[in-house]
């Protein structure tokens, strides 16, 4: 199993980043998808998630109404939209998923807010 992201990088307040994941090594339509997150001394908190046909998402309060996470199944790529970006959205983002009993995770991409 390997999960790369992209996408990170140093936005302004209230601008927009698109993060992607791109999975490859298991069959992709057959799990769901997560992102989240890590900022410097705090815990990793779940950001989002996606079902494995899309048909649900979930959100943490947090980002609720300004991050919107999407899947490709024919591309096997997870992506996070986020809008309205704040400083306290600053954290290394980490593509997630739950395999055979096993948590994998991408090597993180960052996404730093601050003008």
């Amino acid at each position: 199993v390997q999960l790369v992201e992209s996408g990170g990088g140093l936005v302004q307040p209230g601008g927009s980043l698109t993060l992607s994941c791109a999975a490859s090594g298991f069959t992709f339509n057959r799990y769901a998808m997560r992102w989240y997150r890590q900022a410097p001394g705090k815990e990793r908190e779940l950001v989002a998630s996606i079902t494995n046909l899309a048909g649900s998402t979930d959100y943490a309060d947090s980002v609720k109404g300004r991050f919107t996470i999407s899947r490709d199944n024919a591309k096997n790529t997870v992506h996070l939209q986020m809008n309205s970006l704040k400083p306290e959205d600053t954290a290394v983002y980490y593509c997630n998923t739950r395999y055979g009993g096993y948590s994998f995770w991408g090597q993180g991409t960052q996404v730093t807010v601050s003008s």
